[in-house]
């Protein structure tokens, strides 16, 4: 039986990626949609446009948030253009968004299946509200594998990756939720890229959405170059579905992690404890090391490059 799992996503160059692999590999109940590489009607829009392309005219679409928790709303579209899919003409949606709101659908297909899957390759708003809406769910979400963060630096600010960035508050309760998490942050993202030679291999599949992933990939290349002058587009979010296909194309730690949502330079920071402290160590109310907590994630490490790209051709070559 395949695993069932919802996309949450703010399409965005890299999550076309991951929505069609997702598609292809998984029983994919639903894209619930989210402010972050633009607004939330752009990014619904562009869902809806993406699955016309690959003939996903079955998957629901799901409108979400367009902003944030708590604080003021912020967009990514300084790498994805002003529509947050720049690049290729899509085809326009024949049909509308389903009624109601991405958090009740998520609520929504819990209950109903039981053992579900949340892949959030955007901010975590609609997760966290499914999650403040009905508590009941956690036991009925298998697992969460979600891009977003970092062990290293950041891109939104010095410390702070994007879709933690765009809603920290929201990151936390996904973050002490208590669901078994897979995190890929930008660490192990920036790791994968697409260059002229992966754009040529999408080129090469001959069909309608592998000529439109290649140019997707040829814009978002040609803005990361420019903004942090990167050898090509790093592919982040596809790396979130792909470990859910092939867990042994990561190699990840156990660790805990935190969403830091006070400090004035670090605000959603992902803090990642990766010390390696023996279990052995006590304590006491005077020491200067703070005591570990216990790992709420699994966070990726390394990716094997050459076998994730192979993924990505194979599966967008069975699209029309």
């Amino acid at each position: 039986m395949k695993r069932k799992i919802i996309v949450d996503t703010d399409p965005g160059h890299d999550d076309a990626l991951a929505i069609l692999l997702a598609a292809q590999h998984f029983d994919l109940l639903g894209v619930t949609t989210v402010f972050g590489n633009q607004a939330v009607e752009k990014t619904t829009r562009n869902a809806l446009q993406l699955l016309e392309l690959a003939e996903l005219v079955d998957v629901p679409v799901i409108k979400g948030n367009g902003k944030p928790l708590v604080q003021e709303t912020r967009y990514g579209s300084y790498a994805h253009g002003k529509s947050g899919l720049d690049g290729p003409v899509l085809p326009e949606p024949r049909r509308s968004p389903r009624d109601g709101h991405a958090s009740d659908f998520i609520i929504e297909m819990a209950h109903a299946h039981k053992k579900i899957t949340l892949v959030p390759i955007g901010p975590l708003t609609n997760i966290a509200l499914a999650l403040r809406k009905d508590p009941s769910i956690v036991e009925e979400i298998e697992e969460i594998s979600l891009m977003g963060g970092t062990t290293m630096v950041g891109n939104s600010t010095p410390v702070a990756e994007l879709n933690v960035w765009c809603d920290p508050e929201a990151a936390h309760i996904v973050f002490t939720s208590g669901i078994p998490i897979k995190m890929v942050g930008l660490n192990l993202t920036r790791q994968t890229y697409a260059d002229e030679s992966v754009i040529e291999k999408f080129r090469g599949l001959g069909s309608n959405t592998g000529k439109a992933i290649a140019e997707l990939l040829t814009f978002y290349t040609e803005r990361v170059r420019k903004l942090f002058g990167l050898r090509g587009a790093s592919l982040h979010d596809p790396c979130a579905v792909a470990w859910l296909i092939d867990p042994s194309l990561i190699e990840f730690k156990q660790m805990h992690v935190a969403v830091e949502l006070q400090g004035k330079l670090t605000r959603g920071m992902t803090v990642c404890d990766q010390r390696n402290l023996p279990d052995t160590l006590t304590f006491g109310e005077t020491d200067a090391i703070v005591p570990p907590q216990k790992p709420n994630a699994q966070v990726g490490i390394t990716i094997n490059v050459e076998e994730f790209i192979n993924l990505l051709i194979d599966s967008i070559s069975v699209y029309p």
